[in-house]
């Protein structure tokens, strides 16, 4: 792994700690092929247990697609025992080409951002053990993505949010209201994509009391946008959400603690 930060408990007062993590987590990018394993695994294990994710063509408990060998691969350890506990990766405009595409064009029509492309990278796959779900990691994993972005010069950030449907869709339904209102206040300027197998919507009408996401409340704080409505992701039970952010609108607060100026 090529380490990038450390966090310990003690620089962290206010959360959680797990007993195991005593000794801290280490931040970085995956660099062999054990840690890509340990990372497919991490990702194979909450995605079944959380969203009931289908893998049909998994191996050994592994979440590998095409995309993976493309990808920079950002993962958090504990440093007492090396144990992957969070990951995200980052697919650059120049990989995406060889790659066939960003992941977000499997599920979204996205020529309406083809300007964009030049500097437009993608995250995605965002995975975190679920003892460790106390902010720690995920802006661990968002400081490394917002200083690769930031040393390449990337301006835009491209996504899909994932949404479980095992609610019968009452936090999509959620969601979708946060995102009709967001697109709606952002106007003309917002680029609207549209998904490839669409997710009927229409059908998310339900006033049962619902939040979204942390993940994606954490993208809309930061400055994101949803731009469009929800993909369907049949093997991942989920509503796929896009998201799409612009490092020059992004939250000056939120600039600042990761270093953007």
């Amino acid at each position: 792994m090529l380490e990038l930060a450390r966090v310990n408990p003690a620089a962290d007062p206010g959360a959680t700690w797990p007993k195991q993590s005593a000794g801290g987590l280490a931040l970085g990018l995956a660099r062999t092929n054990e840690e890509l394993e340990a990372i497919q695994r991490l990702r194979y294990n909450v995605f079944t247990k959380e969203m009931n994710a289908v893998f049909p063509d998994a191996v050994d408990g592994l979440d590998s697609d095409r995309y993976d060998p493309w990808c920079e691969h950002f993962l958090v350890t504990e440093l007492d025992t090396g144990n992957v506990v969070g990951t995200y990766r980052l697919l650059t405009p120049a990989n995406a080409v060889k790659a066939g595409g960003y992941y977000s064009e499997t599920e979204f029509d996205i020529s309406v951002l083809d300007a964009l492309r030049p500097e437009m990278a993608e995250v995605g796959r965002s995975c975190i053990d679920p003892d460790y779900r106390n902010g720690s990691v995920i802006m661990l994993l968002w400081s490394g993505i917002a200083a690769l972005v930031q040393q390449v010069g990337f301006r835009y950030v491209l996504g899909c949010a994932s949404v479980s449907l095992r609610d019968d869709g009452v936090t999509a339904a959620e969601v979708w209201r946060v995102a009709k209102k967001g697109m709606a206040k952002a106007g003309p300027d917002l680029p609207i994509v549209t998904p490839r197998h669409r997710y009927p919507v229409e059908r998310l009408n339900s006033e049962l009391p619902a939040r979204v996401p942390p993940l994606i409340k954490g993208y809309l704080k930061l400055g994101a946008s949803i731009c469009g409505e929800p993909a369907w992701d049949p093997d991942f039970n989920a509503a796929d959400f896009p998201i799409l952010l612009d490092i020059q609108a992004m939250d000056p607060r939120y600039r600042r603690h990761f270093g953007l100026g």
